[in-house]
């Protein structure tokens, strides 16, 4: 499994770049990330108890802690701050970006829940 050699926070353009030692390197937005949480309150304890997370184009990471040598736990400015991406998630959300961020479209979509993305 890949490793991650760094990360880094990118403020302005809001993305957060994960160098790994597979030589992948993804930029993952703040939104995307906070959608695709892997804590509990997201994704709940089982099948089809996955918690929607809409309006969330605003959000900001203000903070990264590392957790041991194998995830972080990223600090949100709307208050969430559980559930750790630990390498594997974070190479997962990497390779699988656009299949999910359809996926979380199209089922905005089917709850007639209109997507307007963030501006600048």
């Amino acid at each position: 499994m890949p490793k991650a050699l760094s990360i880094k926070l990118r403020t302005k353009s809001r993305v957060l770049e994960v160098a790994f030692d597979d030589g992948n390197v993804f930029e993952l937005p703040f939104e995307y990330l906070r959608v695709y949480s892997p804590s509990a309150e997201v994704r709940g304890h089982g099948p089809g108890q996955e918690t929607l997370q809409i309006n969330k184009q605003q959000v900001a990471i203000t903070k990264v802690e590392p957790v041991g040598h194998y995830a972080v736990r990223l600090i949100f400015d709307d208050g969430h701050d559980s559930g750790l991406y630990t390498w594997e998630y974070l190479h997962e959300l990497g390779r699988e970006h656009a299949q999910k961020w359809q996926r979380y479209l199209d089922r905005l979509a089917e709850l007639n829940i209109k997507y307007v993305p963030r501006e600048g």
